[in-house]
C-alpha cells in the first residue's frame, strides 16, 4: 500500500478509537500516522486544553482548520482527526478532496467506558457522564454519517479486526 495518492482520514465521536486504530493502521499498511491533536499541540505548542482556555472552542476549531490544511498537502498518511473536525464544511471539503474519509463508531456506553478516566477532553469537563455523551453524539451523528466513505463499528473488536475491516473496505471502496 505504498505510495498511497490519498490519505485515510479517521473520523469520529472522542473515545472512538480513532488514534489507537490510526497507530495501528500504519503499521498494518507501512504508511505514516498523523494525529490532528497531537499535530496541534506541537504546532501552538499548548494542550488542547489550554487552546480552549484561551481561545474557546471557535478558535480552536480556527486552528483546527489551519492544520488540516497543512496536513492534507501531502497524501499517502494515516490521519485521525478531532471528534469535532468534521463539522465545519471546509474541513470535509479538504478531507474529501484529499482522502477516504473512515467514521469509527462506539456506543455512548463504551465511549464512556474509553474516556472516563480521561482529563484531556474539554467538552467533558463537568459533563463525564453517558447521557452527556449520548446527547453529544446525536448532534453529530448525522453530521459523521453524511460525510464518512467507510463505517466501522469498534464495539466489541480487537484493534487488529479493525485494522482488518478498515483495509478490506478501502479495497471495496477503491473499486468503486
Amino acid at each position: 500500500m505504498k505510495n498511497l495518492d490519498y490519505n485515510i482520514i479517521l473520523i469520529g465521536f472522542m473515545g472512538a478509537g480513532k488514534t489507537t486504530v490510526s497507530t495501528r493502521l500504519s503499521k498494518d499498511m507501512s504508511l505514516p500516522e498523523i494525529d490532528m491533536d497531537a499535530y496541534i499541540v506541537k504546532s501552538k505548542n499548548m494542550k488542547i486544553s489550554e487552546i480552549f482556555d484561551k481561545y474557546g472552542e471557535e478558535g480552536f476549531r480556527t486552528i483546527e482548520t489551519e492544520c488540516l490544511i497543512e496536513i492534507m498537502k501531502n497524501k499517502g498518511n494515516i490521519v485521525s482527526c478531532g471528534g469535532g473536525a468534521v463539522l465545519k464544511d471546509e474541513n470535509v471539503e479538504h478531507m474529501k478532496k484529499n482522502g477516504v474519509i473512515v467514521l469509527l463508531t462506539a456506543t455512548p456506553q463504551t465511549i464512556y467506558e474509553r474516556v472516563k478516566n480521561s482529563n484531556d477532553r474539554p467538552i467533558l469537563n463537568g459533563n463525564m457522564n453517558v447521557e452527556f455523551i449520548e446527547q453529544l453524539m446525536n448532534k453529530r451523528k448525522s453530521r459523521y454519517l453524511e460525510v464518512a466513505d467507510i463505517i466501522i463499528e469498534t464495539d466489541n473488536k480487537s484493534i487488529a479486526d479493525i485494522s482488518k475491516e478498515i483495509q478490506s473496505k478501502l479495497v471495496e471502496f477503491a473499486k468503486k
